[in-house]
């Protein structure tokens, strides 16, 4: 199938060739004003100024073409969220009001709440009806502009209830039409029965889950919490380098509550990315900038908990690699709305909107390792796009951080 869509106000993030964004490369987002974008096959074939319209898309291919008026809306590629938990059994927002009444996290958990009540619930629910909830959220977040995501595992915390978590996501990949990332993290936390058995279940996940994960080629990735109280930099290296001899690339949630070494960890390990990094040194800083690992920011979580947000502004100074995911999960952040998450970087990070928008897209990408495919403008790439309702510039979009901005979205150039 041939599309053409006209009369782009805006076609954002136009690269002709990609690459990983680091430091002061982020605040450069190259725009057409006044636009056309050709589409072959569910792929980006051309785009110009309307002008050149005529000159560069071949006159046999444009006659057949579907024509597509954008009637003055921006375009731009769709969100890549590159951590996730989408998959969960039930909300907690019986632990938000606790929250709100003064009980701390360690009070919540001794009453059976945070991440084992997630795992309760999961492995008290059927596989069909896990799959359907987390569907139906999928569907939610394409409609809002979320064209690639990846999905954590984490609530199982047993060999069957994780594997039902992974059984689940891969299922979804099966069926979505956007891509969908797999990441193990049966490291979340340690269960009860485990809490002073660490090497237990350290066994546990090497010996009797990754097997069967593998064999299965139900997980891309390998991810732990490396956090005081939960995986040290040591249990951390050990479960990642296990899943690295198993063919999984390591992603870290690291530096959340405290300085907890995840990120050197993670660097030393090659870790495709470090998520979290709300607490983050200078040693942390200046090791990730030196490194090809991504950090991944989640200010919806920081948002959420009411924590300080990451230092934004001091890992891009530095020269890192930084991409923006939603962290949508039950406990600390239950919105997978890339758009909020991009107005929170602007408003409480100081990101520039250019920043934000490119650590959304194309750094979102490359932290999932689809940056070939997906995250820009680029003939070639997939055409997963967001159209906006009018808006009169790109700084508006996080500017308007209470307003539904998008019109409609397409993926692999079909309008859903």
């Amino acid at each position: 199938m041939n599309l053409l869509i006209t009369n782009i106000h805006q076609l954002v993030n136009v690269r002709k060739a990609t690459k990983l964004l680091r430091g002061k490369e982020l605040a450069e987002l190259p725009v057409i004003q006044n636009a056309f974008l050709q589409i072959e096959n569910g792929l980006i074939k051309e785009y110009g100024e309307m002008g050149a319209m005529a000159a560069m898309v071949n006159g046999e291919l444009a006659m057949n073409a579907e024509i597509l008026d954008a009637k003055g809306a921006t375009v731009l590629p769709c969100w890549c969220d590159s951590h996730t938990h989408l998959v969960f059994a039930g909300s907690r927002e019986e632990e938000f009001v606790d929250k709100l009444k003064g009980l701390s996290y360690a009070e919540i958990a001794a009453k059976g709440g945070g991440i084992l009540n997630s795992a309760q619930k999961l492995n008290e629910t059927p596989e069909d009806v896990l799959f359907d909830q987390a569907w139906q959220r999928l569907q939610e977040l394409i409609r809002l502009g979320t064209g690639a995501i990846e999905i954590k595992s984490g609530y199982g915390l047993t060999v069957e209830g994780e594997l039902k978590m992974l059984r689940v996501i891969k299922q979804l990949k099966e069926k979505s039409p956007i891509p969908v990332k797999a990441s193990f993290l049966g490291a979340h936390t340690y269960p009860p029965e485990f809490k002073e058995n660490h090497q237990g279940y350290i066994d546990r996940i090497i010996h009797e889950m990754l097997p069967v994960i593998t064999a299965g080629q139900l997980a891309d990735y390998i991810d732990v919490f490396c956090e005081e109280g939960f995986f040290s930099p040591e249990e951390t290296e050990t479960i990642c380098r296990a899943g690295i001899q198993s063919g999984l690339t390591p992603k870290i949630h690291a530096n959340q509550l405290h300085a907890s070494g995840g990120t050197q960890v993670g660097v030393k390990l090659g870790a495709l990315s470090v998520d979290h990094l709300e607490t983050m040194d200078d040693d942390a800083i200046h090791r990730l900038a030196a490194s090809k690992t991504i950090g991944t920011l989640l200010p919806g979580a920081a948002f959420f908990l009411r924590m300080p947000f990451q230092p934004a502004r001091a890992l891009l100074d530095a020269g890192c690699a930084i991409a923006l995911a939603s962290d949508f999960n039950p406990g600390s952040c239950p919105s997978g709305n890339m758009n909020l998450i991009v107005s929170l970087s602007c408003i409480q990070m100081k990101m520039l909107p250019e920043e934000a928008i490119n650590a959304a897209t194309i750094n979102g990408a490359y932290a999932m390792g689809l940056g070939e495919e997906l995250g820009s403008i680029t003939p070639g790439k997939r055409a997963n796009l967001i159209f906006t309702k009018p808006i009169p510039s790109l700084a508006y979009l996080p500017y308007a951080f209470g307003s539904n901005l998008i019109d409609k979205v397409m993926i692999n150039g079909v309008v859903i």
